[in-house]
């Protein structure tokens, strides 16, 4: 099974042929899903006691199982959050696999953890954090929350320590109700409450939280304000893409001795764009942030930059002990594994490292910024449309819209048909209870032209 011979080479060379090929197409095939039992036909077993060897496992993913995945950078894969890698970050994570790297420890890739906190301090700056800020790459949004708000409440649980205080009956997270259902979910793993702060529906405020809104719903929903440990704000929200009012949300956290994290997993990379800095003010005040580099900065799937103001208090958050491990604990380098709730990792950073490094700063702000301005002509033809409605006014990438008079069924017709066809792939959301749609523009391919497709396929009014 191991050692380096004519079957490796092969295989070598069929898999450089393969890769060749796919980076080749332009645009990819939108691909997608098909039935379970018809999936399975066809592609028949694959694990077996002698193995299939090499060119049919190869063949089987290329024939039938790639062709049933949705291709994430399409152009017209709006849906969701997409993801458009570089291809020198597509290619660099080849290279990273095929290295061999453990990235927990200093210890054991020092070369790597050297090349992720370059990249982490790059985007800590793009947040006007400290130079002593640092952070890792972690698989996921959900799991940069988790770490972050575990960080949050070990401090807090530090602070009333310090005061003689006990812990309260229960801890508390505030934050928006259309915050990304990962809050949520990271307070069940944690075991704490959540106070969801309800959020305009219309007007200029519409769907953003406040330090007003914020303070009022504490004071007047919970008994005592010190169960609040933690504040997650929405540094661009997943369904309309929102940023929080995030200046007037500091005032209230650090009046109150509060935790302010910003969950900017798809929209932190807004902070590219000089002239977004002022939807981001307020940032540089929080204590800690996630950005999703497979989102809007261009890397493969999976990672999660997540960065503190102050790495020591995550450190004590998270630091694991163990005889074995204390070779590690008792050096002065930074171990990658003592920042968030894991201990093996991947050195996942690597290929945005490499991609930023090739193209240079400058070029992630120019695929930035010819995003927003695909995103202004889609909302442009939305309104130019009599049957379509915009929704919200974009203030990032997310277009939100419906078709005048559709239903679910309508919505979920249209969608499905789209991507059958090969066409486009958007799928319906909801909107204070009713179907709408909405894109989601992150790929630099996906141009004007793009948009009127989909926009078209939306038959007008009889």
């Amino acid at each position: 099974m191991h050692g380096w011979g004519e079957q490796a080479e092969s295989l070598l060379s069929a898999i450089e042929d393969y890769v060749r090929d796919r980076l080749r197409m332009d645009p990819p095939t939108l691909d997608g899903p098909i039935e379970p039992a018809d999936l399975a036909a066809r592609a028949g077993r694959t694990i077996t006691t002698d193995g299939i060897g090499e060119q049919a496992a190869l063949r089987v993913f290329g024939e039938v199982l790639a062709p049933a995945t949705i291709s994430t950078d399409h152009p017209r894969n709006l849906a969701f959050i997409p993801s458009a890698a570089t291809e020198a970050s597509l290619l660099f994570d080849l290279v990273v696999a095929a290295s061999s790297i453990y990235g927990g420890s200093w210890l054991e890739g020092a070369g790597a953890v050297h090349a992720e906190n370059e990249v982490l301090a790059w985007l800590a700056g793009l947040s006007r954090y400290p130079e002593s800020a640092g952070g890792v790459v972690v698989p996921g949004g959900t799991q940069g929350n988790l770490a972050a708000l575990v960080t949050a409440r070990q401090w807090a649980r530090h602070q009333r320590a310090e005061r003689g205080l006990p812990e309260p009956r229960r801890w508390v997270i505030a934050t928006s109700e259309e915050s990304h259902s990962s809050i949520w979910h990271v307070a069940r793993v944690m075991d704490v409450d959540v106070l969801s702060v309800e959020v305009p529906a219309e007007g200029a405020g519409a769907g953003r939280l406040t330090g007003p809104l914020l303070e009022a719903a504490v004071r007047e929903r919970l008994p005592h304000t010190d169960e609040v440990f933690a504040v997650a704000a929405a540094g661009g929200t997943t369904n309309y893409g929102i940023v929080d009012a995030l200046d007037s949300i500091a005032d209230v956290t650090q009046r109150n001795g509060w935790w302010l994290h910003v969950d900017g997993a798809y929209g932190g990379a807004g902070l590219l764009c000089p002239e977004l800095w002022e939807v981001f003010a307020g940032i540089e005040r929080s204590d800690s942030w996630i950005v999703d580099p497979h989102k809007w900065l261009f890397a493969p799937y999976d990672a999660c930059a997540l960065i503190y103001r102050e790495p020591r208090l995550a450190r004590a958050a998270h630091v694991q002990h163990a005889s074995y491990l204390e070779v590690l604990n008792e050096s002065p380098h930074f171990n990658p594994s003592d920042y968030a709730v894991h201990l093996s990792r991947r050195a996942r950073g690597l290929p945005l490292w490499f991609s930023v490094a090739v193209h240079g700063t400058d070029a992630y702000t120019a695929a930035v910024r010819q995003t927003m301005a695909v995103t202004a002509y889609a909302a442009d033809a939305v309104r130019a449309r009599p049957h379509l409605a915009l929704i919200r006014e974009p203030m990032l990438s997310v277009v939100v819209f419906e078709r005048v008079g559709w239903e679910q069924a309508d919505y979920d017709a249209w969608s499905q048909g789209l991507l059958a066809a090969g066409t486009a792939f958007v799928t319906p959301t909801r909107h204070r209870g009713r179907t709408v749609t909405r894109l989601a523009i992150v790929n630099p391919r996906t141009t004007p032209a793009d948009i009127d497709t989909v926009l078209d396929s939306l038959p007008a009014c009889g």
